[in-house]
């Protein structure tokens, strides 16, 4: 086999590797989405291709350095020496993504949250649902709408703490 023919396979072996990264570091995010309807195949998938990703995107940046190296060896062109690190800086920033907890970033807990009486609460629909507490005369009332993308309020009702997630 001519080395024209190794370099090129080397750019689709390197190519193969960025799509199969971004794969498995993409498809748990794009599966899980707020507001979207999940399967029990979907949440399957999603988590074993999380479970997974750290190991075989570090996998993926060996093999693309590997590869990269080849390419930069053999390029008889600047731009191919150049070029051969896009895929490379793309392989690493999916191997840092797949060591980030992504869910914490789609459904974050309120940063400043503030409440209002039921007369003020004019973000409320009458027909909208709520999850409400009460204690010792004391209610408060936690719209699902909300509830949903951030998951979990902390607040204090009829004086105790509580803790309330959806």
């Amino acid at each position: 086999m001519s080395n024209r023919w190794k370099y090129a396979i080397a750019w689709l072996a390197i190519f193969a590797i960025v799509v199969a990264a971004a794969a498995i570091v993409v498809v748990p995010v794009w599966l899980i989405q707020p507001f979207a309807p999940q399967t029990q195949k979907d949440l399957q998938i999603s988590f074993l291709f999380r479970s997974w990703s750290p190991v075989l995107t570090i996998i993926a940046t060996l093999a693309c350095g590997l590869l990269s190296a080849y390419v930069w060896v053999n390029s008889r062109r600047r731009i191919g020496k150049i070029l051969v690190f896009i895929p490379l800086f793309v392989v690493l920033l999916f191997t840092w993504f797949a060591r980030q907890n992504h869910f914490e970033w789609m459904f974050n807990p309120l940063a400043k949250t503030s409440f209002a009486p039921a007369s003020q609460a004019d973000f409320v629909a009458d027909h909208d649902m709520v999850l409400a507490v009460e204690i010792d005369g004391d209610a408060a009332a936690y719209p699902v709408r909300q509830m949903a993308y951030h998951h979990i309020v902390q607040d204090v009702v009829g004086g105790t703490p509580i803790t309330t997630t959806y």
